[in-house]
């Protein structure tokens, strides 16, 4: 799906020249106290401030630590993988787009539903919050809604529709 502007993404990296410089972001999904998925996420931001995902490192472990899996992981240009926009710059209800391409494995796409959704969590209950519906063929009929706070990144991502039901919600900022 094309993305919600004409934005090219940073070019591939060749690999003569070197690497994108990324933001790593660091994920932990917990059950109750058990540590279950430890993944880094890597983003970027273009020059007109489009927030591009180039991959992640996923670990999903038991209830010891000891990994079980890295299924999911995946990098842009590698094996036909390709980097998609996460957020637009400025965001317009309606548009949408492609966050991540990897054949078969990773297909997340988005749209903005809201710009000023309210929502609450254990952490605060935020005004102005960005609201978009996420999905992937992968997963036919499984509908998530995330919501995004300006200076923090998400807060909250719950499943509205399809699948089991999800929630996952920002409980403490540290730092």
């Amino acid at each position: 799906m094309p993305s919600p502007r004409s934005t090219s993404p940073p070019p591939a990296r060749p690999r003569r020249s070197p690497a994108i410089p990324c933001r790593v972001v660091s994920d932990r999904l917990y059950t109750g106290r058990t540590l279950r998925e430890a993944t880094r996420d890597y983003y970027a931001q273009d020059s007109a401030g489009d927030v591009w995902y180039f991959g992640e490192d996923t670990a999903e472990l038991d209830a010891h630590g000891n990994m079980l899996s890295t299924e999911g992981t995946w990098r842009a240009g590698r094996d036909g993988a390709r980097p998609g926009i996460f957020l637009p710059a400025h965001p317009v209800p309606g548009a949408a787009g492609q966050q991540e391409y990897y054949p078969g494995q990773a297909e997340d796409r988005f749209q903005v539903l809201d710009l000023m959704s309210r929502v609450s969590v254990p952490f605060k209950t935020f005004t102005g919050a960005l609201r978009t519906k996420e999905w992937t063929p992968l997963e036919p009929g499984v509908v998530d809604n995330k919501y995004y706070v300006k200076g923090i990144g998400t807060v909250k991502e719950v499943t509205v529709k399809g699948g089991p039901f999800e929630e996952n919600v920002l409980t403490a900022v540290r730092g």
